[in-house]
């Protein structure tokens, strides 16, 4: 578990929406200074007496820090399930109990680096934070985000802002190029020269974007969207087939291990079950 992680009520000052998604606010005081692009939160839902007994996790979308432990972060949430619609009907003053932040987080070059972050939907949120940090080092981003339509591709105008190139794809070609994030990564990877991929959003995303970046021999830091149900280790809901150093199968779990991995060394076609050779099955 990230040694940074605490449970504390937080306050949510602002919910706004913002196209198909809200953005949420939350008051987080020290929790924020130890925030890493990459890293997530899990929240209590449905308020006191609730038979939602489970955690959700949110990655966070945005840390700031402030003096004298006045940090708050930023969650991007798509009210899809009864916990986020909760989460979303919240009223600015509400407490939220929470613990983070927690997980893994991507890793930043020591040396300025060509970089490739791509996003799908709202899963793209923990790019956006990245990008800033990835900027204030020195190295140059491009970055790819897709949705099934125009009206789920978040901050299009922030990411503009934030990167050297923006390219959007959808699929039903209502913004941007028509089609999926992977039609235009081959090209972009050539023409950019790009040396690391960054990504978050589905699995099935994740694993053709992995197919890609080994056939490009690039390196692929990956958020893998796995069901949390603790967020903190115990509850193994969340295990996920990865490969160590030694080509050895463990199954590891994504809320500590990860979210953050090597994509290379995950076994994408599992299919949810444990693989053969995997050590102790």
């Amino acid at each position: 578990m990230n040694k940074f992680a605490a449970q504390i009520e937080s306050e949510l000052l602002s919910n706004k929406k913002v196209g198909a998604y809200h953005h949420l606010v939350l008051s987080v005081g020290d929790i924020a200074a130890h925030a890493r692009p990459g890293n997530f939160v899990a929240i209590a839902v449905g308020g006191e007496g609730s038979s939602m007994v489970l955690r959700r996790a949110f990655a966070i979308y945005r840390a700031s820090d402030r003096e004298n432990g006045l940090g708050y972060i930023e969650l991007v949430v798509a009210p899809h399930g009864k916990g986020s619609t909760w989460l979303t009907a919240q009223q600015p003053g509400a407490l939220i109990d929470l613990v983070g932040p927690l997980g893994t987080a991507f890793g930043i070059p020591t040396q300025p680096v060509r970089a490739l972050l791509v996003g799908g939907g709202y899963g793209s949120a923990p790019l956006f934070g990245l990008s800033e940090v990835l900027k204030s080092r020195g190295n140059r981003i491009d970055m790819v985000l897709g949705a099934s339509t125009a009206m789920k591709i978040y901050a299009p105008l922030e990411g503009k802002r934030s990167v050297n190139s923006l390219t959007i794809t959808t699929d039903d070609g209502s913004a941007g190029i028509a089609g999926k994030v992977s039609d235009v990564l081959r090209e972009i990877i050539d023409e950019n020269q790009i040396d690391i991929v960054y990504s978050c959003g589905p699995m099935g995303m994740l694993q053709v974007i992995t197919e890609i970046t080994q056939e490009k021999e690039v390196m692929h830091q990956c958020a893998i969207e796995e069901s949390m149900a603790c967020g903190i280790g115990i509850c193994m809901t969340c295990v996920l087939p990865i490969k160590d150093d030694s080509g050895l199968i463990r199954m590891v779990r994504s809320c500590i291990e990860g979210p953050v991995v090597d994509g290379e060394r995950v076994v994408w076609d599992s299919n949810r079950k444990i693989p053969e050779g995997t050590w102790g099955a």
